[in-house]
């Protein structure tokens, strides 16, 4: 029997850069969740059941963004329990936030890729979510200096 691991992330660079571990899917009983737009509709034809929307939000619209990420809270505890991944990995941001709180709580490993697109500062979900890591990739070597517990991993592309 496949582990069962989640894949999470937001829509974008973070999308992109998750989706350069697909060579790992088959390997195990994997879900992707992203959030729904329309850059990212195609992937229901490549993924089919396997992938899971969240509601898009920015945080340039700050009085609906309160509300759509209190929609993704809800849809992250109904997802966490549908799926019940043994690892959730994500390569960031405030989409995948809520479900490794959960994760954690509930005993999943949390594997976190900081993105390739900071190499001298912290990201807000990298600093919530470094603490509660059970393993945190950086992409960038200077990047240990600011994660210390962190691991090297090199460029995801």
């Amino acid at each position: 029997m496949k582990k069962k691991v989640l894949f999470i992330s937001s829509t974008g660079g973070h999308l992109s850069e998750l989706l350069q571990l697909s060579p790992l899917f088959e390997k195990y009983d994997y879900n992707i969740i992203t959030e729904k737009d329309k850059t990212n509709e195609y992937l229901k034809q490549i993924y089919g059941k396997k992938i899971h929307f969240l509601p898009y939000g920015t945080r340039s619209k700050i009085f609906s963004y309160i509300f759509k990420y209190l929609f993704v809270c809800i849809k992250t505890v109904y997802y966490y329990f549908k799926l019940r991944p043994k690892v959730i990995i994500t390569t960031g941001t405030h989409t995948a936030g809520p479900m490794c709180i959960l994760g954690k709580i509930f005993g999943s490993k949390i594997i976190y890729i900081e993105t390739f697109a900071n190499s001298n500062k912290k990201t807000a979900t990298g600093r919530l979510i470094y603490p509660i890591a059970d393993l945190f990739i950086v992409q960038w070597e200077d990047m240990l200096k600011l994660y210390p517990k962190s691991v090297y991993g090199g460029s995801i592309y």
